[in-house]
């Protein structure tokens, strides 16, 4: 009788879990129930595909600088900085003249 009164030292949570209750992000798991095709890229520039076990689409890996020739190296660095934009400023020459075109209006 008296166990009845005595609060348990383990309190469990009970979740309900229905067709209401969505995901709108992608699920966070560890690790995924299936896996997916994915291409990757290697540093050479070849690809290969393969089965991964998170939905992406690509996967690029990186490229060792430290194995390219100093040119390719400086290449490869230039091309990471972001590029200026040349600013063209072109000078029209206006030469039109109005009174040429006279003929061509009619008056009424």
């Amino acid at each position: 009788m008296l166990l009845k009164y005595v609060k348990p030292l383990v309190e469990q949570q009970v979740r309900y879990i229905s067709s209401a209750s969505t995901a709108v992000t992608r699920l966070h798991r560890s690790i995924y129930a299936r896996q997916y095709p994915t291409v990757v890229v290697l540093p050479d520039g070849s690809t290969i595909n393969i089965r991964y076990q998170e939905p992406r689409k690509i996967i690029k890996l990186p490229l060792d600088l430290s194995t390219l020739t100093e040119a390719e190296r400086k290449a490869r660095l230039e091309a990471r900085k972001p590029r200026r934009k040349i600013n063209v400023v072109e000078e029209v020459e206006d030469n039109f003249n109005a009174k040429k075109y006279m003929k061509y209006i009619k008056k009424k």
